[in-house]
């Protein structure tokens, strides 16, 4: 065992939330380190997304998607920096903090895509749930899970 884990204890196994069912969960939320923007995400997400392009990879995301309104809600004074005219990242001008990334075209239906920094959540809330691999640099493909969990992040 490395020296200073022998007392830290080991994380749940993805997905469990200890006693606690993951569809007992009825809402999710975060907050830049100032307190000014917050977003709601409706029950759990199926997963984490961790990206690996050229912007995910620098702000060091880990992403929560649905539509704008519908599962995500997102409030307070944010600033967007648009990258290509796919998406805007939305950071708080006080802190800085990368709150969420929203698109900028709506699809057939009107919907919004949007997804939130699940690392501005407490970290207990997000442990267990599983990391979801994206290819963003390369491929553009999803990888395969490889067991890991947002708890496996943190450190």
């Amino acid at each position: 065992m490395p020296e200073g884990t022998e007392n830290r204890p080991l994380h749940r196994a993805c997905g469990t939330l200890g006693a606690q069912p993951r569809r007992m969960i009825k809402m999710l939320s975060g907050t830049c380190l100032c307190g000014s923007v917050k977003w709601r995400f409706e029950g759990l997400p199926d997963g984490a997304t961790a990206c690996n392009c050229t912007a995910c990879r620098r702000y060091g995301v880990l992403w929560a998607y649905d539509f704008e309104g519908e599962g995500i809600e997102v409030t307070g004074d944010t600033r967007a920096y648009a990258r290509g005219t796919a998406l805007t990242f939305h950071f708080c001008p006080t802190c800085g903090c990368i709150a969420f990334w929203r698109g900028l075209q709506v699809d057939e239906a009107g919907r919004r895509r949007i997804a939130v920094n699940l690392r501005l959540a407490e970290p207990d809330a997000v442990a267990d749930i599983p990391i979801d691999h994206f290819d963003g640099l390369d491929t553009f493909d999803d990888l395969p899970r490889d067991g890991k969990c947002v708890a496996d992040y943190w450190f």
